[in-house]
């Protein structure tokens, strides 16, 4: 018996990393899966590795779709969302419209999903919502500055619809990832090479400089602490955001 037999979760940004990480933990504990991202393919591919999951392509970002996807999916018990995007940019070049993506992408998107579906999950009486932040949410780092206001604007999202549900029975936690071994990552990685010059590993080793453990996350380390927030037990769990990072904040 897995400890989320009998529950429906639906997890954005699913289609690789830690989204498709997030959803085989989920799996392994018994849930049955809705996979959203913005390529079908991608979806399929995670779900045939799991032997079998709901697919549906969805901009997050775009309050018309999301509204089509309840209609899609129906109710939900888990909701985690992981959908996100990372640009890097000096503030002089930062422009208006790379910061509305960042805050759309990182921040309203996990709004709009939390606001089509907390309802059915409140009228219940029970439901787990987890969103995956990150360590720029909780600290900052330069050269990513609307990346930075959209995951602390996560964060904050998440604190707040905590005490807007406390006594409903829906909790709402975040995740915050350091680093890690993701494409995100390696898309990093080469911005880092493009713009200084330095070889791959000279650039990896600058992205590890603040980690005390010296090795990037792992997807599924991210995971798994999705799956512990998802669980029944964790009931009084709510408002906390989870550092997966080799203490990179402490």
């Amino acid at each position: 018996m897995g400890r989320l037999d009998g529950k429906r979760a639906l997890v954005t940004g699913a289609g690789s990393g830690i989204g498709a990480a997030i959803a085989a933990a989920l799996a392994a504990e018994g849930a049955a899966l809705t996979l959203v991202g913005r390529g079908l393919g991608r979806l399929e591919e995670t779900a045939a590795v799991l032997g079998g999951a709901t697919t549906a392509v969805c901009d997050v970002t775009d309050e018309a779709a999301v509204e089509r996807l309840v209609g899609l999916v129906g109710p939900i018990d888990l909701l985690v969302n992981n959908a996100g995007a990372a640009e890097s940019a000096p503030l002089a070049r930062t422009e208006l419209a790379l910061w509305r993506r960042m805050l759309d992408s990182n921040a309203t998107g996990a709004f709009l999903l939390c606001r089509t579906f907390a309802p059915s999950m409140v009228e219940r009486g029970t439901g787990r919502i987890v969103n995956i932040a990150s360590t720029a949410g909780e600290r900052g780092y330069a050269y990513v500055a609307a990346y930075c206001a959209g995951k602390h604007a996560v964060v904050g999202l998440t604190r707040a619809l905590a005490l807007e549900l406390a006594a409903t029975g829906v909790t709402v936690n975040a995740v915050s990832p350091g680093y890690t071994e993701t494409p995100l990552l390696e898309r990093a990685v080469e911005g880092i090479v493009a713009s200084t010059g330095r070889d791959y590993e000279a650039a990896r080793t600058a992205l590890l400089r603040d980690n005390a453990m010296g090795r990037f996350v792992r997807p599924e380390e991210i995971a798994s602490a999705v799956a512990w927030l998802c669980e029944p037990a964790q009931a009084a769990v709510t408002g906390r955001t989870i550092t997966v990072a080799g203490a990179e904040v402490v």
